[in-house]
């Protein structure tokens, strides 16, 4: 099993087959709008458009898990990060990432990745890096830099 036997809902509810995605290299990331690192939606829009040609996708999923950092819509959140970030990538419904009710994919991500301290997800913008055959490749913490996820990625494409 991998990410591609999984199944999203995209920001407007439709649902999406992570096949899709098939041969893409993939960034995963949990979002919010109101947290300390919502900046980096900008080094996300940056690596977006920067690898997007060689055919790199970044699936944005909004949770409100963390202090309430994402209370908005998901309607709201989409029209925010197009307008403050100018963010292009693909972004969905706002999901739970730990605990109850933790989206599927999120259970997969987190047992199957190479974090070994804590499987939980800690914060926003815990990262997950996707290789184009579905298999996750590494997981970046929220405060790893944007040149330590540029690193693998440049390995790879």
């Amino acid at each position: 099993m991998n990410i591609y036997d999984y199944n999203v809902k995209d920001i407007k509810g439709n649902d999406i087959s992570l096949s899709k995605y098939k041969g893409k290299l993939l960034l995963i990331v949990n979002t919010a709008t109101r947290c300390g690192f919502t900046n980096q939606y900008k080094d996300l829009e940056y690596i977006y458009k920067k690898y997007k040609d060689q055919g790199f996708e970044i699936l944005d999923f909004p949770c409100n898990q963390f202090l309430n950092q994402a209370p908005e819509t998901n309607e709201e959140i989409d029209s925010f990060c197009k307008l403050k970030y100018n963010t292009t990538f693909d972004r969905f419904q706002k999901i739970y990432v730990k605990g109850k009710g933790i989206e599927a994919l999120y259970s997969y991500l987190i047992n199957n990745s190479n974090y070994f301290l804590n499987k939980n997800i800690k914060w926003n913008f815990t990262k997950f890096l996707i290789n184009r055959e579905g298999d996750i490749i590494y997981r970046f913490s929220a405060i790893d830099r944007i040149n330590k996820i540029i690193k693998y990625i440049d390995e790879i494409i």
